[in-house]
């Protein structure tokens, strides 16, 4: 019987199997940011445990309040930037070289197929969209992460999903993946891999592919996974050219972490997606959705671009292209964080910030803040804000406050209009 990709990681990473369905991996990453991370260094410091397994496979980022607001969140900051200069962590981004984790850690080139990764962090199934093992992770385990360079998960089950047709001009990735929480419920994939596979995600971009393991999580899955292939080799050849003469070579190797043709599945889900249309979040769970068509003339006060799910510069230039020569309304405030400070170099040069700022937009520093209510774009109770992040939970972004979420394209046309709006009608 043949393997998914991630019994095949399993099995290559397995170190023993203490209990039944208890797998012990081999861990290639250990993520960190200073939200999470502080509690584990300081627990493993009070039990006289502050080393860390390798310091080249630690990768740490300050990005979900930077720059710190208070005198909290500059404690924080302070305990993940004295551990790392502690243990001679290399790849540390602080203020000013940092970035939101899940855009910053595979741009850098840190995330291959094949891997294993964790992070205290619910998100870090972005990470599958190269053909890892990426889950987010308690304290405990990643306290053991730190000084161990292991983890314990139970044996994979998968559900694939099948993306067949082709997305209509002015649907994208983040339309996709609300179509498939809707479809699966967020209690659908827990403690499941949701494998995407089709022509549909063949043909996608690496940031696209990020955008849909992204929110693998909030369908319930551990982790999204795409098959890696030559965009996976391209994405990555900068990083690797020295470990392959060409990158049919690369290709070849990644070949590997490709799940078998006979593989046994939890379920396989296909969709032709050719006539999907934008969608948009309603209500405060991700699977409550409804098209813009139908949501169209909703009021909204803010606009948020930006995030680990929609902030890289593929979601930018998509944004620009819908506010160019356009202001925003005067009812509304609107946001746009680059996710890295390479994505907002890149954006300069592109002329997209000027695109932004003629538009109206406040154009603020790589940060998470927004996402999750804590600096950066806070609402006020009552407020409802069009958000390309992942999550709309009652309070997500504020005390009171109401999140749609929509794509970057979506939310640039709510900004002109103030209300919820398709792109197709304001590019007209």
């Amino acid at each position: 019987m043949g393997k998914t990709i991630a019994e095949k990681i399993f099995d290559a990473h397995r170190v023993n199997e203490p209990f039944p369905d208890t797998h012990v991996l081999k861990l290639d990453r250990v993520f960190c940011h200073e939200i999470t991370t502080p509690i584990a260094i300081t627990d493993l410091m009070a039990r006289g445990m502050d080393r860390v397994f390798d310091l080249t496979k630690i990768k740490a980022v300050i990005d979900h309040v930077t720059p710190a607001k208070d005198s909290k969140t500059a404690e924080q900051g302070k305990i993940l930037r004295d551990w790392a200069r502690r243990h001679e962590i290399k790849d540390f981004f602080d203020i000013g070289k940092n970035g939101v984790c899940h855009a910053i850690f595979p741009e850098k080139g840190f995330v291959r197929p094949g891997y294993t990764i964790i992070m205290g962090d619910s998100h870090t199934c972005t990470h599958g969209a190269f053909g890892a093992f990426a889950a987010g992770i308690g304290t405990t385990d990643l306290e053991v992460g730190i000084l161990k360079g292991v983890c314990a998960f139970h044996f994979p089950k998968t559900i694939k999903i099948v993306l067949n047709g082709a997305l209509k001009p002015g649907v994208y990735a983040k339309d996709l993946i609300l179509f498939i929480i809707k479809e699966l419920t967020v209690n659908g994939a827990t403690n499941m891999v949701i494998e995407f596979t089709g022509p549909v995600v063949e043909a996608m971009s690496m940031e696209s592919r990020m955008t849909l393991c992204n929110m693998a999580i909030e369908a319930g899955g551990t982790c999204g996974i795409c098959y890696p292939d030559m965009t996976t080799v391209d994405y990555l050849w900068e990083f690797i050219q020295d470990e392959y003469a060409t990158k049919a070579d690369a290709l070849n190797d990644y070949a590997k972490w490709v799940s078998d043709a006979d593989a046994e599945y939890e379920r396989i889900c296909e969709y032709d997606v050719s006539q999907l249309e934008p969608l948009v979040t309603v209500g405060f769970k991700p699977d409550q959705v409804k098209s813009v068509k139908e949501m169209a003339g909703t009021k909204v006060d803010q606009i948020y671009i930006g995030s680990c799910t929609n902030g890289r510069i593929e979601d930018l230039r998509i944004a620009a292209a819908v506010l160019k020569g356009k202001k925003i309304s005067d009812e509304v405030r609107a946001i746009v964080s680059p996710a890295t400070p390479a994505i907002y170099s890149m954006a300069l040069k592109e002329g997209l910030i000027e695109i932004f700022q003629d538009a109206g937009f406040c154009v603020t520093n790589p940060t998470c803040g927004a996402c999750l209510g804590m600096s950066n774009g806070v609402l006020a109770e009552g407020e409802v804000c069009a958000s390309t992040t992942n999550r709309n939970f009652n309070g997500r972004m504020g005390k009171g406050g109401m999140v749609h979420l929509m794509s970057p394209a979506t939310a640039a046309a709510t900004a002109i209009t103030g209300t919820i709006t398709n792109s197709s009608i304001v590019q007209v």
